[in-house]
């Protein structure tokens, strides 16, 4: 039974959030399963969000949960999961996106991850590696891998 799907995201995936609403939605609402919907930022991704959105970091440790919860493009998924009725949390996470989205699948024992790409040539993922194979090789449970409209290659 499908109880938790993980839908993380990073800075590339705002273009295609309503992509992944959808793929998301096709499995959690019928099965009435909670989505855990994470932004995952690397360490310099975490340092320029902080300065965009413009935390205060004199007052306490900031939390990457209320950073995700402030990210535009987590407010867009937000949006389309409520207009459905669909349970939901909202996590952040700082490290690489690859081995974050794996830990977090497994910390939120969810059964199902989708992640974003965009289609790379071998010599692509050779050079740049791939987080979505990371995911798709490592992750503790099936991934959804939603590939983006666009043709770029590397």
């Amino acid at each position: 039974m499908l109880e938790t799907v993980l839908l993380a995201v990073g800075p590339s995936d705002a273009e295609r959030s309503g992509q992944l609403a959808e793929a998301v939605l096709d499995v959690a609402e019928p099965a009435g399963a909670t989505v855990v919907l994470a932004h995952v930022f690397t360490n310099s991704e975490y340092e320029q969000v902080l300065d965009r959105l413009e935390f205060d970091r004199t007052v306490d440790e900031i939390d990457p949960d209320s950073v995700a919860r402030r990210h535009s493009t987590i407010h867009d998924l937000k949006d389309a999961f409520e207009e459905h009725g669909v349970d939901l949390e909202i996590r952040g996470a700082v490290g690489d996106h690859g081995s974050s989205i794996v830990d977090l699948a497994a910390s939120v024992d969810a059964d199902q991850v989708v992640v974003g790409g965009r289609r790379r040539s071998p010599t692509g993922k050779a050079v740049f590696g791939s987080t979505a194979q990371e995911v798709l090789l490592s992750a503790p449970c099936p991934v959804t891998f939603v590939r983006s409209n666009d043709e770029h290659t590397d």
